[in-house]
């Protein structure tokens, strides 16, 4: 099982492109593993090209899946937070491919679209290798790699700001925050910021993202009172930027990712995941490269 273990790591961070959540990502890899362990090895001449192929078809089953329970989610619903590892963020393309924000959009994809837009994009596979990885034919591929760069690009055209920036706007944001600092927060937060908050129901948050410095400074004032007890914080890496992991009697209670405007210094961006099946692994390591 060498080849597997050399390439479980690229695997693992095209699945979760591909699918949004760690927990999924692992499922799969777990049965390529089961399927690879089944295969004659001596005839396959190309193990990484063989070992993805196995992960998008089954990454692609998976989505399929999983459709109908994402339709029924309640309120917004964000990727599984990965918290990365040290030094992604020196890797400005890598970070973005994992980043938040990104992944949202690809959610908004085909399945097909999503794979031969991470294949391609992220891993740099060549059109002719993602058709045989994906079942499709090469001119079908470019069409989709087409349409999902467009669709992407569209969506997320934006420059994502300096490392160096980072700490310090995450840190301003989070006492701001969490001590209900009304003026700090309409400060550091952009005019046309949006805030997103997944909690499949789980507790009081928005069921649609806010939009405006004024609404989100305002919900998040208000918020202060239901914080519970014995809250721990954090700075950390999540999907490769700037973000924070918040903790109430040492358990994940709370994940932000951040995305700042490299124009200002300002936040215009928050994704807060508060589903607690989505925050089970924060701590675990990253696996992105």
């Amino acid at each position: 099982m060498e080849n597997f273990e050399r390439h479980r790591q690229p695997l693992f961070a095209a699945a979760y492109r591909m699918l949004g959540t760690r927990a999924d990502a692992e499922d799969v890899l777990q049965e390529a593993w089961l399927r690879w362990d089944r295969v004659d090895h001596r005839g396959v001449d190309e193990p990484r090209a063989y070992l993805f192929r196995l992960v998008t078809r089954l990454a692609l089953d998976q989505l399929r899946r999983v459709k109908a329970r994402r339709e029924a989610y309640v309120g917004p619903w964000l990727p599984e937070p990965l918290i990365t590892a040290p030094g992604v963020e020196q890797d400005a393309e890598l970070a973005e491919s994992v980043s938040m924000g990104l992944l949202v959009v690809l959610e908004t994809l085909t399945p097909v679209e999503r794979a031969v837009f991470v294949l391609h994009e992220s891993f740099g596979f060549s059109h002719a290798e993602v058709a045989d990885m994906t079942g499709r034919t090469e001119r079908a591929v470019q069409q989709l790699a087409y349409r999902a760069r467009q669709h992407v690009h569209a969506r997320r055209p934006r420059r994502r700001a300096e490392t160096v920036e980072h700490r310090e706007v995450t840190e301003r944001f989070l006492a701001a925050a969490l001590g209900g600092d009304l003026s700090a927060l309409l400060d550091i937060l952009a005019p046309n910021v949006v805030l997103v908050a997944d909690a499949d129901g789980t507790s009081e948050t928005p069921r649609q993202p806010l939009h405006g410095v004024r609404e989100v400074a305002g919900f998040l004032v208000d918020m202060v009172e239901f914080w519970p007890p014995g809250l721990g914080v954090e700075v950390a890496r999540v999907n490769g930027g700037p973000g924070a992991v918040i903790t109430t009697e040492g358990r994940p209670f709370l994940v932000f990712a951040l995305d700042v405007d490299p124009a200002d210094h300002r936040l215009r961006e928050i994704s807060a995941v508060l589903n607690p099946d989505k925050l089970t692994r924060v701590g675990s390591s990253g696996h992105v490269r």
